[in-house]
């Protein structure tokens, strides 16, 4: 598919995530935004109200597409140890293979507008909660130790995944379904009893 066939809403997509990822999200224009994508700031603003919205967007989509991948593996088959492992490195794999949008948003989150920036630590603490749920559930059933709140675990864990964009590289030693096994792994093996 050629860029004057893909649509115009994934064109600014996919522009802007390349923009705010070389320049940063304050140093890029939307005129830049709409001039790579090959549109009008027209075009644009049909489709998004603000920059705002689009780095918004940015983010967004891949929390859905994270959040819609928890449930399925929270409500699936199998024990809570073998769930929450699925969830923990599905989580890590879908971060990595989205480095960009998350490296974005999570370096320029500060610049949103007070609300949307409220809207987007609402939709993200949905997702932790759910995580949490998943380990709350070992706990309760004795497969999880109890000691530690489940928050501190989530909140530890999901401050790992928020650090890949630091350090994590595409063409490194390790995939990202590698990364997440093994982040998977030492979640597991931190909830065990003792």
């Amino acid at each position: 598919m050629t860029q004057d066939q893909e649509p115009v809403r994934q064109r600014l997509l996919s522009e802007a995530t390349r923009l705010f990822a070389e320049r940063g999200f304050e140093s890029t224009s939307v005129q830049e935004v709409v001039s790579a994508a090959g549109v009008t700031k027209g075009a644009m603003y049909h489709y998004f109200d603000s920059k705002d919205d689009l780095l918004h967007e940015i983010y967004g989509r891949v929390l859905r597409m994270q959040m819609e991948r928890l449930n399925h593996f929270a409500d699936g088959p199998g024990t809570v140890t073998e769930r929450l492992h699925a969830a923990a490195a599905d989580v890590v794999t879908t971060t990595a293979a989205n480095l960009d949008d998350s490296k974005i948003f999570f370096r320029s989150m500060h610049l949103l507008a007070p609300d949307t920036r409220k809207s987007v630590r609402v939709e993200r603490r949905r997702y932790h909660e759910r995580f949490r749920d998943l380990v709350a559930e070992g706990q309760r059933e004795g497969t999880f130790r109890s000691d530690i709140p489940a928050d501190i675990v989530v909140d530890f864990f999901f401050g790992s995944v928020h650090h890949l964009g630091s350090w994590y590289k595409p063409e490194g030693a390790l995939s990202g379904p590698e990364i997440g096994r093994h982040f998977a792994d030492l979640l597991l093996a931190s909830l065990r009893p003792a």
